[in-house]
């Protein structure tokens, strides 16, 4: 069984905050390409630029716990004033650490299904 973790995340932009957003999202991308461990780091919109939905995917659960980290201290407050969360799943088992940071963001866990030796790319 992989130790990758991965996340799916719905935001709901604010009225009047996707330019603002967009901007922010540069500062976390840039920030976030310097770290170890995170292997893809994603966001997509809809057309109306209403909704964000965001994928990310780390080698492993101390790696999603470093990363957290630092978006809490560098971004967290920022990113909660332009957005509001409408989902956030986790694909994998997270570790105790990663788990309790992740729960405050009414986070659902899905587990891998059976002992099948899954791949990804």
């Amino acid at each position: 069984m992989t130790e990758e973790i991965a996340w799916y995340v719905e935001l709901t932009v604010k009225t009047g905050q996707l330019a603002n957003f967009l901007s922010l999202t540069g500062e976390m991308v840039a920030a976030t390409r310097a770290e170890k461990g995170v292997l893809s780091y994603q966001r997509f919109v809809t057309e109306d630029g209403q909704s964000v939905h965001l994928y990310e995917k780390y080698v492993d659960a101390d790696a999603a716990v470093s990363h957290l980290r630092r978006f809490v201290e560098s971004f967290g407050e920022r990113f909660a004033s332009m957005v509001e969360r409408r989902r956030f799943t986790v694909f994998g088992v997270p570790n105790v650490e990663l788990r309790t940071m992740l729960v405050p963001y009414r986070a659902i866990f899905l587990e891998p299904l059976g002992s099948f030796a899954y791949w990804s790319g």
